[in-house]
């Protein structure tokens, strides 16, 4: 029963936003394989003249998004991604939900440079006598430089910067700031840049990805330094750095279905007033610093037109350590993602 409500919470987001990570984030494929490629069955070259087959192009193998990964390429896409968390606080009769929803716009500007923006919503529905509330994320801009190398291997360069405009909060703990935290463990901790609303947040990164005969393999870090620019008389910490990573491995079972599992790991590498109060505390339940998540799921790949493509998936995600294992009885993740490449 859960599953299916939280399906239904997913699809309805969806439909009544106007939301499409980059591919966190330009949600693009290889650099040799765009989106609009990715999954195009092997198809022999069209030959002219008296250009024997043999010697037409090989067709570009196909690309297995990741999840929360951003792609080694760049393209033109929209894309909505919403996951949903149902969870039961530790020792608590009740369960609640957290719905975080973004909408990401890339473009195609040459064929290894693409921008990027993304805006995020999110809402939370704690058990009581928590408050509902909803919450604005920092948008965030960005830039891939997805070079080509020629070969199974791509690679893809990024430099990501989240505005100080989401929603403020009056106090820590408050529903606002609540919702904002859950939201963050919602996304798998690896979207914290856009959850940090008072900080001014730039994040370099890198991705390098091997594709070849329906596989791809891919690996990715990030470090993010977030810079308090508002907000003092509710956050104590002026600067702090945060690290993210992940691993994804993907599969074309056929030419319009994929399997996609990733492991990702979030890490403060800085000590910021909220790790230090935990480490100092001792207890059991000590471990904010650091948070696995794993996800698996399918992505279908359709083609709309001669250069679209409709590629919407569905993942299962938990995590496997940190803050939500040692602060809930249970919990539950389901990405929905929906890019469409033009």
């Amino acid at each position: 029963m859960k599953a299916a409500i939280a399906f239904a919470l997913v699809t309805t987001s969806i439909a009544t936003s106007a939301y499409a990570q980059d591919e966190a984030v330009a949600e693009t494929t290889s650099t040799d394989t765009t989106l609009a490629e990715a999954a195009a069955p092997p198809e022999a070259a069209a030959t002219t003249g008296d250009t024997p087959a043999a010697d037409t192009a090989k067709p570009k193998p196909p690309y297995s998004l990741p999840w929360q990964l951003r792609p080694t390429g760049v393209a033109t896409v929209l894309r909505s991604d919403t996951a949903v968390m149902l969870y039961k606080p530790k020792g608590g009769d009740e369960s609640g939900s957290n719905i975080a929803t973004t909408l990401l716009f890339a473009y195609k500007l040459t064929d290894e440079i693409g921008p990027l923006i993304r805006v995020g919503y999110v809402s939370n529905s704690p058990p009581a006598p928590g408050e509902s509330a909803g919450a604005f994320m920092n948008p965030a801009l960005g830039v891939t430089w997805a070079p080509k190398l020629g070969g199974s291997i791509k690679v893809a360069a990024f430099l990501g910067v989240a505005l100080p405009l989401g929603s403020t909060y009056d106090a820590p703990g408050d529903k606002t700031n609540a919702a904002l935290g859950t939201g963050i463990r919602a996304r798998s901790s690896m979207d914290n840049a856009m959850f940090a609303v008072n900080d001014l947040t730039v994040f370099p990164g890198v991705g390098v990805a091997y594709v070849a005969d329906g596989l791809t393999v891919q690996g990715e870090i990030t470090v993010l330094q977030l810079t308090r620019v508002r907000g003092d008389d509710v956050q104590e910490d002026k600067s702090k750095t945060n690290f993210t990573s992940g691993i994804h491995v993907g599969y074309f079972v056929m030419p319009m279905l994929s399997i996609g599992a990733e492991l990702r790991h979030q890490r403060w590498l800085s000590t910021p007033s909220f790790i230090e109060a935990d480490e100092a505390s001792g207890g059991p339940d000590t471990g904010a610093r650091d948070d696995t998540t794993a996800a698996i799921g399918p992505r279908f790949h359709f083609k709309l037109g001669d250069s679209m493509w409709l590629r919407p998936g569905i993942a299962y995600a938990r995590h496997l350590d940190g803050p939500v294992t040692k602060g809930m009885d249970s919990h539950h993740i389901f990405q929905l993602d929906i890019p469409i490449s033009f």
